[in-house]
């Protein structure tokens, strides 16, 4: 079960914009795929949420561009749990050009956990806060300088 979820891909043609590189919305997109895939992979794919009668729901994205990516270009999407806190959790991620070790952006999203059918917030339940460890700022400052 990984602390931190990574996932690389290779820029589609079809990711790119107008000023020939990835579109901005495109970066949103893949911080939602990543984030389910962690999930996921920690025991909670949306099948689980749904029985246990909750499920997260975006409160904010922010996104810092530090340099564009092309297409063709392989990218490593990092993401992490930085904190929960009663209904809310940050998650944040990192995208990195493997190639020559660049950070392209981070990023975050705070989440809100909600009953699924009064869609109302509700406590974050021990045994979904157990499946993922929280990483400090720390521990991830390896991942801005890592190949």
């Amino acid at each position: 079960m990984p602390r931190i979820f990574t996932r690389r891909i290779v820029v589609p043609a079809e990711a790119i914009d107008v000023f020939g590189h990835v579109n901005n919305l495109v970066y949103l997109h893949w911080m939602l795929d990543v984030a389910t895939e962690h999930s996921a992979a920690q025991g909670w794919p949306l099948e689980r949420y749904l029985e246990a009668g909750f499920i997260w729901v975006v409160r904010s994205h922010g996104i810092t561009y530090h340099r564009p990516a092309f297409a063709g270009d392989e990218v490593a999407l990092h993401t992490w749990i930085a904190d929960f806190h009663h209904h809310l959790s940050t998650r944040r991620y990192l995208f990195r050009r493997p190639a020559d070790g660049r950070v392209l952006a981070e990023a975050e999203t705070g989440w809100v956990l909600v009953d699924r059918d009064r869609l109302r917030p509700r406590r974050i339940p021990e045994v979904l806060a157990e499946s993922f460890e929280v990483v400090s700022a720390d521990e991830i400052a390896a991942l801005h300088t890592a190949g």
